[in-house]
């Protein structure tokens, strides 16, 4: 068996609040709970398990490869809440999506700050 990544813990101030922004974007199924966290679970077996903590959160980047209409429907949520969002990660290019390799993509904030990004095509390794 090759190694997968199985879950990661998304470190936020409010694991409902943080969890329920992404399952949103990603039209993905709402948030469940486990022990302290709330789970999203990813198309592809991942979870990320949001656990709130006190005091400052350490953002981070977060990468989902989704589908054109996917891409369509989080990049319509993000215009509909008015929120921010970038075609690069150092934010420079605010209300643009980039478009490389034949793909697209974009950047966006969660409620604790960690930059979260679309894209429609993987970049080969």
């Amino acid at each position: 068996m090759t190694a997968q990544l199985n879950h990661t813990i998304v470190w936020c101030r409010d694991n409902v609040k943080s969890s329920t922004f992404l399952a949103s974007i990603l039209r993905l199924p709402p948030p469940k709970p486990l022990f302290h966290f709330m789970v999203v679970e990813l198309g592809n077996g991942v979870a990320m398990d949001f656990m709130a903590k006190e005091g400052e959160v350490a953002p981070q980047h977060y990468a989902f490869l989704v589908s054109d209409d996917e891409f369509a429907f989080g990049l319509e949520r993000i215009r509909e809440t008015g929120q921010p969002y970038w075609a690069d990660p150092g934010r420079t290019q605010r209300g643009e999506i980039y478009e490389h390799g034949g793909g697209r993509g974009f950047y966006f904030e969660d409620p604790d700050g960690h930059l979260l990004e679309l894209l429609t095509k993987a970049e080969a390794a």
